[in-house]
């Protein structure tokens, strides 16, 4: 698994959190990584530029310093949905040029984090939502489950959407986001029995943790890849080699 795209059950659920503990996770296995944010809205101005936090601190906890174009190439000010913020800019979001930067990023490291903006569908133009991110740049998904009341519903809803547009469920993470939330051991059994995809992590809720401190919750082994890289992995190694990680 080269890269990997994370979208989440809603705003505010941890997709940053899960990207930069993963990050950890697999530079502790001596990995190169780097992180990207395609679109991000919400950000700062600054001498160099619009800069988002977000961003900022992906492109910080990356094996190297990558350009922060290349990190977050769409950038807006406003923290308003990203499709109204690039209207309001003026601005096009085009697939191509994400592609382009996940492209070079790819090329300088062993593994790269895709960041999402906001739920998986959430629209980024008059014909391009999120979804269409990994399907352009053919990318498993892992899935952020904010957990909360409602979670089983925007969990399982995602889960379905994720599949019904092309794409491979490579896994979820329940992310502890609600100290007060009840019967949450109940929502992680019925999720583990429904989402028919791997839990790579149940993070609970934690005050500003580190990425190392994630990646303690995260085992990027339980990813799984989808069928045809598993039959071409196979192929290379007849012997099989459990976990894809």
């Amino acid at each position: 698994m080269k890269a990997l795209f994370v979208t989440g059950t809603d705003t505010g659920c941890g997709k940053t959190e899960v990207s930069l503990g993963l990050m950890a996770a697999w530079q502790a296995r001596g990995l190169r990584v780097l992180a990207m944010k395609p679109v991000a809205t919400g950000c700062h101005p600054g001498h160099s530029g619009l800069r988002n936090e977000d961003a900022l601190r992906l492109q910080h906890q990356g094996s190297s310093e990558a350009p922060y174009g290349l990190v977050n190439p769409y950038t807006f000010e406003h923290p308003i949905a990203p499709h109204i913020a690039a209207g309001q800019a003026g601005v096009e979001i085009e697939l191509a040029s994400i592609a382009s930067a996940y492209r070079r990023l790819a090329a300088e490291s062993d593994r790269v984090v895709v960041e999402g903006i906001g739920g998986w569908r959430v629209p980024l133009g008059s014909s391009l939502s999120v979804s269409d991110i990994p399907k352009a740049l053919k990318l498993p998904v892992l899935l952020v489950v904010g957990l909360r009341l409602g979670c089983l519903n925007h969990a399982l809803l995602t889960m379905e959407s994720i599949r019904a547009q092309g794409c491979y469920l490579a896994g979820w993470v329940a992310n502890g986001i609600d100290p007060k939330m009840q019967a949450s051991d109940a929502n992680l059994a019925t999720l583990a029995a429904l989402m028919g995809a791997a839990c790579i992590g149940v993070i609970p809720w934690l005050s500003q943790p580190g990425p190392e401190a994630l990646a303690a919750y995260l085992n990027p082994h339980l990813l799984t890849n989808p069928p045809r890289a598993r039959r071409q992995a196979d192929s290379r190694n007849p012997a099989g080699a459990a976990g894809t990680g």
